[in-house]
């Protein structure tokens, strides 16, 4: 899967990347000579043609910035310590961080129920609704599955926070409450509508107000739409036949608008991550001013609360193999080689991002890049993470190179065998005409199905502006998207018929066997609205 994370937290997102891969019987890699950092990075950024790269290092009392390539392509614009990247679920962070504040102030506890907090909250399950915690809304144990509801939001949406939380309580659960580790985006959103129920301010002043300025973190945007001069732009590449494969091109699809600002909106440059992170080593305090939050919630926020089920990786990369793996507030809580470390992933369309914390070095550092390249993001992160440990490095680029090329190879001949057997192409049950309609979904909303000036069917996505298209037919009751919008992933349109020939239902699955989870059509149940309804 590429990695999206709302994509947001690739945005994941990217870990669920590395957990979905099969890739055997290659070679484990030799150990290779540690190398210089700007070696390293210019090297893996030519390899997978990454346009630019920040990456902040904090050692000790010691804070270094670094800038690599442009900030966009075709453009001379230099990326440097001020330049902003988007850093999509790395934003999570910082909402455990303004709940841990509102806890310090009294005004929370990790224990209060939601629902005493939230008036109007709801889960669709009763007993959910009743007894979800505060800490459950950041552990990622709730029931719903990986990645479920991100199309209320993702890629973009005209809802508000306040219909997102009201209409959470359609979305179907997987597993029972508490049952199991499923990633998700929009508990985030609620949990940044606690903080402004309880503080009376909206998510980004309270963050802007008790983080962003206490630590003089002047270029952060707390905001996705915000577009500034020392902005870099997003980078994708092609789509066909597989998302991620292809020349690096600018995106002009980008993630836009507020409703999902808690689970991943910040945008940050190098310069700022140096003071969040030495935050985060100093366990909630600043060296000249009192402290941001105490040590008690510096504690909360870096303890396990929900075990992440653990899948070898390919031998390209099993050096990376974690033995343990727990999700915290806001933070995973690993080991690396034998040591702890605390870590995330983040993505946006056209950005991703990794912090990673050390705990007994004292060390710290952040990757942000302005593509989707997960290669390049996972071996600077390895690279970095040998570095300030002193171990032994192999060759991570050639490692994660070979591993996303058995990936995107595998994904490929999956889909031209998919579309290669044209035998089996029935004719739709019905005229295209009667497949025109409002079809609603209890938590996504409505999409209307038209047929166009040539009698061709098309297909929209009424909450999310933008997201249109044309539908072709694949075989039997079953179409494909092809979106007007960039850099959207195709999905399958089925539909089922009643006995009486009339349609049942709409369902949708992503085209790409290695779609992002933010994708997460196959939880639509779309079925016909009935005239004047």
């Amino acid at each position: 899967m590429t990695c999206r994370i709302p994509r947001l937290s690739l945005r994941r997102c990217l870990a669920g990347l590395l957990i979905a891969l099969v890739v055997a019987g290659a070679p484990a890699l030799a150990a290779a000579p540690a190398q210089d950092l700007d070696a390293f990075a210019a090297r893996a950024m030519k390899t997978f043609g990454t346009p630019g790269m920040a990456v902040t290092i904090v050692d000790g009392q010691t804070v270094t910035t670094h800038g690599y390539g442009v900030r966009k392509l075709g453009e001379a614009a230099r990326v440097d310590a001020h330049t902003i990247f988007p850093i999509g679920s790395n934003t999570k962070a910082f909402t455990a961080a303004a709940l841990a504040i509102l806890v310090d102030q009294g005004k929370l506890h990790w224990d209060d129920r939601v629902v005493d907090k939230l008036p109007g909250f709801r889960m669709y399950d009763a007993y959910a609704s009743a007894e979800m915690t505060v800490t459950d809304l950041l552990v990622h144990r709730s029931g719903l599955g990986l990645g479920e509801g991100d199309l209320m939001m993702f890629p973009t949406s005209d809802r508000t926070r306040a219909e997102l939380v009201h209409d959470i309580r359609y979305l179907k659960p997987v597993r029972s409450f508490r049952g199991g580790y499923d990633y998700d985006n929009v508990l985030y959103i609620v949990a940044g509508q606690l903080v402004e129920a309880v503080s009376g301010q909206r998510w980004e002043d309270f963050v802007q107000q008790h983080i962003l300025d206490p630590l003089q973190m002047r270029d952060t945007q707390t905001s996705i739409d915000a577009r500034t001069a020392d902005q870099a732009a997003l980078h994708g590449r092609n789509t066909t036949p597989v998302r991620g494969v292809g020349p690096q091109r600018v995106l002009t699809t980008v993630m836009t608008g507020s409703v999902f600002a808690a689970a991943g909106a910040l945008q940050v440059s190098a310069a700022d991550m140096g003071p969040w992170l030495r935050l985060q080593l100093d366990g909630g305090r600043r060296s000249d001013a009192g402290p941001i939050f105490s040590a008690a919630a510096a504690k909360m926020l870096w303890t396990p609360q929900t075990l992440i089920p653990i899948s070898p990786l390919p031998a390209e990369v099993a050096l990376a193999q974690p033995q343990f793996n727990a999700y915290a507030l806001g933070f995973e809580v690993q080991d690396y080689r034998g040591h702890r470390i605390i870590t995330h992933l983040g993505g946006v369309l056209g950005g991703y991002s990794a912090v990673v914390i050390i705990p007994e070095r004292h060390a710290a550092f952040a990757v942000m890049l302005n593509a989707e390249d997960p290669a390049t993001l996972l071996a600077m992160r390895e690279h970095l993470l040998d570095s300030l440990l002193g171990l032994p490095s192999p060759d991570w680029i050639a490692g994660y190179g070979r591993m996303f090329e058995g990936l995107n190879a595998g994904a490929t001949a999956a889909l031209k065998a998919a579309g290669s057997d044209a035998s089996s192409r029935g004719a739709p049950s019905l005229p295209l005409s009667a497949y025109a309609g409002v079809y609603r979904d209890p938590w996504y909303g409505t999409a209307t199905l038209r047929q166009d000036a040539n009698g061709a069917l098309t297909i929209s996505f009424d909450r999310s502006p933008g997201l249109h298209g044309a539908l072709e037919h694949v075989r039997h009751d079953t179409f494909r998207t092809h979106w007007a919008m960039p850099d959207v992933e195709d999905a399958y349109v089925s539909f089922a018929l009643k006995p009486d020939g009339s349609i049942a239902q709409m369902t949708m699955q992503a085209v790409s066997p290695i779609a992002d989870f933010s994708w997460d059509y196959q939880d639509l149940r779309f079925v016909p609205v009935a005239a004047g309804k």
